[in-house]
């Protein structure tokens, strides 16, 4: 048991070392031997987990999925509206992006060339999970009249990606306040009138210094994190 806790945790170091090696510097240009020296272990250690560059970069993009799978999921299980599950999952990504390196590495690795036929594709799966959230928006009546699930989807998934890549040179871009922001502009546009005062731009349990333009308290969840 000792044995498999210790081997766990060298593997979730090579991971981290992994991520954070190709968020700073890219697939082609990390090497192997960086990965080790960053997670503080031999090369045959490393060998030992991921028989090469392209394994560890796919355990990376999985664990990256998996966290993306669990933001939207969240937003699912704490919001009755689905427009605010979907603002939710936008400042979960976000905020994940900012603070965890797994997440950045795996939107960088989807992006990169010699990866694009091998990688789980990010962008695709919230592509997917965004286009569904905005049809049962539909369903509910919470989009204003003329406007699709389809172009709705374009724009949100436009701006959330265009967020990412943004972020990877300027944090700011990944802030809350900045997503605060382009909601403010987009919900007018994207929900049904009766329906905008309840939603909260700025996330369902925003942050004291960054209140919400349309707040309502029975809208509010403790689901979503600060």
């Amino acid at each position: 048991m000792v044995q498999q806790e210790r081997a766990e945790r060298t593997r979730q170091s090579l991971m981290r070392a992994a991520a954070e090696a190709f968020a700073e510097d890219g697939f082609v240009s990390t090497t192997l031997s960086t990965i080790s020296k960053r997670a503080g272990v031999s090369n045959g250690a490393l060998h030992f987990h991921f028989a090469n560059k392209h394994v560890l970069a796919q355990a990376v993009e999985a664990a990256a999925v998996d966290t993306l799978r669990r933001i939207t999921r969240d937003a699912e299980q704490c919001q009755d509206s689905a427009l605010q599950r979907l603002v939710d999952a936008t400042h979960g990504l976000l905020g994940s992006l900012e603070r965890d390196v797994v997440v950045r590495a795996g939107f960088e690795l989807t992006g990169t060339a010699p990866r694009r036929d091998q990688a789980a594709d990010l962008y695709r799966e919230w592509q997917r999970w965004v286009r569904r959230v905005l049809h049962t928006a539909q369903q509910q009546g919470e989009l204003a009249d003329g406007v699709s699930p389809a172009q709705a989807s374009a724009a949100v998934v436009a701006a959330t990606v265009g967020f990412e890549v943004l972020g990877a040179k300027d944090p700011a871009w990944v802030s809350r306040r900045v997503l605060g922001q382009y909601w403010d502009l987009m919900l007018p546009r994207l929900a049904a009138p009766g329906r905008l005062p309840a939603l909260a731009p700025h996330g369902s349990a925003p942050h004291r210094t960054d209140p919400p333009r349309h707040p309502h308290p029975a809208n509010r969840s403790s689901c979503f994190g600060a």
